[in-house]
């Protein structure tokens, strides 16, 4: 009988620990799309504010956000002074679009594919930077080249994409992108720890 509540007592805290790392509605999203979502917690507020910080400081242009999540690097990204009306969230999860859009009125939340981006930007639209969530080291290849080829052609002006992965070492992906590799930071506070890597789109002058 004391084994058993003991088991029951392990059980709840294990419980409670996932509670405390991943909200209920991440969790959701998880459990019904773990290859989509390839994490098993939001990003800390320590990835959302390096994330934010590699965006250039000057230059025009919109901001794209791809993979909104739960809003934790979209609150970074507003936190670091980007204005409401230069920032747009693309997000696949339907659960996850209604939740951004409750937190984030002032931003446009577009219910998209991140592979079919230059159907859902505006053509001739200036972006400055793509900050990317995106899980690229679980997608399926063709899917990842799509993405990555929309990255080339909206950012072929001068912008800027900053992606994060768990992989620590060079992800097979990383050999499909057509750009500058121009910096890469590591985020040890993190679950699991991330390797934030920009990439610029412009000739070299």
């Amino acid at each position: 009988m004391m084994l058993r509540v003991l088991q029951l007592g392990r059980a709840q805290r294990v419980l409670q620990y996932f509670k405390n790392i991943a909200p209920g509605l991440f969790l959701q999203e998880l459990l019904n799309r773990p290859g989509a979502i390839g994490a098993i917690c939001p990003s800390s507020r320590y990835l959302a504010r390096q994330m934010a910080r590699q965006i250039p400081g000057s230059g025009d242009g919109i901001i794209i956000e791809l993979g909104g999540g739960t809003g934790v690097i979209t609150r970074a990204l507003l936190d670091s002074g980007i204005a409401p009306e230069k920032l747009k969230v693309i997000e696949f999860s339907s659960p996850f679009v209604q939740r951004l859009r409750q937190r984030f009125p002032d931003v446009e939340v577009i219910h998209g594919n991140a592979a079919d981006l230059c159907d859902l930007i505006p053509q001739d639209t200036k972006v400055r930077a793509i900050v990317s969530s995106l899980p690229l080291c679980s997608l399926p290849e063709p899917i990842t080249h799509s993405i990555l080829e929309q990255w080339r052609t909206l950012l072929h002006d001068g912008g800027v994409a900053i992606q994060f992965t768990y992989n620590l070492r060079l992800p097979k992906w990383r050999r499909l992108v057509n750009a500058r590799h121009t910096s890469s930071q590591f985020v040890w506070a993190n679950l699991p720890p991330a390797n934030i890597t920009t990439f610029s789109f412009s000739q070299p002058s």
